[in-house]
């Protein structure tokens, strides 16, 4: 049901003009009962001023005198041709102007990591024109060499629970459209909490299988290792035996 402009001033004026019921009045505005009786005690909505649904019309005086004389009847918004089909209007996303420096980094963030996003996800999510989203997917942004990819979500542009929804909704159409999905793009398209949960150990590629037990040998046979081992070191060429012959010769021959 279509609610008020200024409901809470509509119900201040309600109360102050009219004998209609707090329930009725609640159910009208979009407010609780007690909200209303705390209105007419003084507790709630103390110094708005009221705001007459008659003169800005949204209310007649015959559905006022039907809520007045029924306690059942339900008050009903005016109908106003002008305002018809404004509730589905959607316009982008409306972001602060201290973030709005940050939105381009986002979107080349979400460009790179998620390509898989159409331009009018990425549009809803950070809030931000499709011409914009385009210039940053062909680099031709006027800014594109000093920008960095930073998370959205990190920036405040918009919930995790949003973007693991959007690239949900990615994973099922490409899903349906019977994509195939590498390991890294699959990665990609769960949500935070399914991508931390999975495991991290690596994968050997196919084509060098079995190669994580070689081991690196000599590469001699049998009988080269034979030969190797017959070959005498360096210290044995001059480590001469100790002979008999130069002792005597050094002996006075006289003794």
């Amino acid at each position: 049901m279509a609610k008020p402009l200024m409901a809470k001033a509509t119900a201040v004026w309600l109360v102050d003009n009219t004998t209609i019921s707090f329930k009725q009045i609640a159910d009208f505005v979009g407010m609780h009962e007690l909200e209303i009786q705390g209105i007419a005690d003084g507790e709630v909505a103390v110094g708005v001023k009221g705001f007459d649904p008659m003169a800005n019309n949204q209310l007649t005086q015959d559905e006022i005198d039907k809520a007045q004389a029924n306690p059942l009847h339900k008050l009903k918004l005016k109908f106003n041709p002008a305002a018809a089909g404004e509730e589905k209007r959607r316009g982008p996303r409306y972001t602060p102007l201290s973030k709005r420096q940050d939105r381009p980094n986002s979107i080349l963030w979400l460009v790179k990591f998620h390509p898989e996003l159409s331009d009018g996800q990425i549009a809803k999510l950070v809030g931000t024109t499709k011409p914009t989203i385009q210039s940053i997917r062909e680099r031709t942004h006027w800014n594109i060499s000093s920008m960095q990819p930073i998370d959205p979500v990190a920036l405040g542009l918009c919930r995790q629970s949003e973007l693991d929804a959007v690239v949900q909704k990615a994973a099922a159409k490409k899903a349906a459209e019977g994509g195939v999905m590498s390991d890294d793009e699959r990665r990609k398209l769960v949500s935070t909490e399914q991508s931390l949960e999975m495991g991290t150990e690596p994968k050997i590629p196919s084509a060098i299988e079995g190669l994580e037990t070689f081991t690196l040998g000599s590469g001699l046979n049998s009988e080269d290792e034979k030969k190797e081992e017959e070959i005498p070191d360096a210290d044995s060429f001059f480590n001469l035996p100790s002979g008999g012959d130069d002792e005597d010769d050094d002996e006075d021959p006289r003794l």
